[in-house]
């Protein structure tokens, strides 16, 4: 989820990780707009009310309003320039995805390549080692200056998000890659908190790399991740007191231009996989807002052209209580767009020593989980060729990236891979398969409301042979007959013959016993001298 620390719009800040959003969250105390509707009757908070079609709107292609930048985009930090990040992510190696890449190269020639996947998100910046395979997509926040749309990233999260899907670096002694590294990244930005509604008459500020929350190019921590000194350079903004929001009051970003974003994907056919780090957290009130309706419409319109959607699950925080009540069917939060799990597939994340992070937020939704702690990705910054892998608060105080943000990238990056091995599946068959290989948790039906089936298993994913599949199975071997002896035909003959080979042997041995017994007494006794 797109959850970032806040920091001052005046306040000049270096970093050297993007402050990547660990989610998108919307306060717990939104008003619920007068339209809401009523949630099903069973009483269960955890299930949205059916689908309702008629709140599909059309995709305007531009901003729901006019926005002016508020805060100066993100750049490369002044720490750490000479420090190049060489290390592999642990996330690289709890899932194996070298070994993933190599079974997709040998089966297609590439990993991912001419699979499309949509960032929905805070846009995405030109890194050199996207070779790219950037394109424009759309901006529903402004129009940048000399950009095409989507592509100014003045937050820093898209990229990062972007990055673990497909970043490719150049450089043979870095460990960090995408996940499908050869796929193709279509960027929508959606939401910035660089940005605010302008009420003025008066053109927004030009975009410019000065002030603002920068991340650092590749620098990495001190063990045990690091303050802020020359060792570690970060981006800010900062990522745990959720951040960017949708819906949040002088930011940009709402529900309906994501409904509109989703539909114009499947619409103009733009993508095969969308990625959603970005979330709108709310108190489970039994209702569903009409911005919720438009996602959840728009959500079951591309599923049903075939797009793989994948969000991040969310990040609890002070204004997102985590769902920790008794019964997990009543939560206390909804989180959108997971809660339309029917046509969504989102994510929760765990920690580097495989435990659910307890910033996840837990629900019924939730699908599958992946890494989201300890990141590192491409630094967003302008001009930047490396990587970033902490972010600063407030300029001053150093922190690792983390959150479901950076694990729903990862999902979506399995799934470019399942979707170019196996082109034949659709949107439900490549989630199918995702679900059905995950490594299931010890619970009935091999689910729960922390991880959903399981932790990612992309080696599986690409290679397992699913029942669910039988188009997709290897032909079952046909009957052999056994080479056994005719059936008796009740015939007495075979019994007559044995038994009289058995008489006649008897009769031999008979015979023979009384020869020999009639020569020891015929034999003359012996004489003495």
């Amino acid at each position: 989820m797109a959850a970032g620390r806040r920091f001052g719009a005046t306040r000049r800040t270096t970093t050297a990780l993007i402050a990547g959003t660990l989610g998108v969250l919307a306060p717990l105390g939104a008003t619920i707009p007068a339209q809401a509707q009523t949630a099903p009757a069973d009483g269960y908070f955890a299930t949205p009310p059916p689908v309702d079609m008629g709140k599909l709107i059309p995709d305007s292609r531009q901003p729901d309003k006019k926005y002016k930048k508020s805060k100066a985009c993100v750049q490369r930090s002044t720490l750490g320039q000479n420090i190049v990040l060489k290390n592999r992510p642990w996330g690289q190696d709890y899932l194996q995805i070298a070994k993933a890449q190599e079974i997709v190269k040998a089966a297609t020639g590439s990993a991912g390549g001419g699979v499309r996947v949509a960032v929905v998100d805070t846009g995405v910046t030109q890194h050199p080692w996207f070779q790219n395979r950037v394109k424009s997509g759309g901006d529903y926040v402004a129009k940048p200056d000399g950009k095409q749309e989507g592509l100014e990233d003045c937050d820093g999260h898209g990229t990062e998000v972007a990055g673990i899907i497909a970043g490719k670096p150049d450089n043979p002694e870095v460990g960090f890659i995408g996940v499908a590294p050869d796929a193709t990244i279509v960027s929508y930005r959606q939401l910035s908190e660089n940005y605010e509604p302008d009420t003025s008459t008066q053109a927004p500020p030009p975009s410019s790399s000065t002030g603002g929350t920068p991340p650092s190019s590749s620098t990495s921590p001190p063990p045990g991740g690091g303050g802020g000194g020359a060792e570690g350079d970060g981006t800010s903004p900062g990522q745990s007191n959720g951040g960017r929001q949708l819906e949040k009051a002088g930011t940009a970003g709402t529900l309906k231009t994501l409904a509109e974003i989703i539909r114009g994907i499947a619409e103009r056919n733009e993508a095969d996989i969308i990625n959603m780090s970005v979330d709108n957290c709310r108190p489970a009130t039994g209702s569903i807002t009409e911005g919720e309706q438009q996602v959840q419409a728009a959500a079951r319109f591309a599923a049903q052209r075939g797009v793989v959607i994948i969000a991040a699950a969310g990040n609890a925080t002070d204004t997102c209580p985590q769902n920790d009540q008794p019964d997990a069917r009543k939560p206390k939060t909804i989180v959108t767009p997971p809660w339309f799990a029917d046509d969504v597939l989102s994510v929760g994340a765990i920690d580097e020593f495989g435990s659910v992070a307890p910033f996840s937020v837990h629900g019924p939704w939730v699908g599958v989980a992946a890494p989201g702690t300890q990141i590192m990705s491409l630094d967003p910054a302008e001009g930047s060729d490396g990587l970033a892998n902490l972010t600063f608060e407030n300029g001053d105080k150093a922190s690792p990236i983390q959150g479901t943000s950076f694990a729903a990238p990862y999902v979506s990056g399995l799934a470019a891979l399942v979707k170019a091995k196996y082109p034949s599946l659709d949107a439900k068959g490549i989630i199918n398969r995702i679900k059905e290989t995950a490594q299931h948790p010890a619970a009935p039906g091999g689910r729960d409301n922390f991880v959903g089936y399981g932790v990612i298993d992309p080696v599986a994913a690409l290679t397992q042979s699913l029942p669910s599949e039988v188009g997709n199975l290897a032909p079952m071997p046909g009957p052999q007959l056994a080479q056994l002896p005719p059936a008796n035909d009740r015939s007495p003959t075979p019994v007559i013959v044995a038994l009289a080979g058995t008489g006649g042997g008897l009769v031999a041995l008979l015979i023979t016993l009384f020869v020999m017994r009639t020569i020891r007494r015929n034999r003359p006794e012996p004489t003495g001298r």
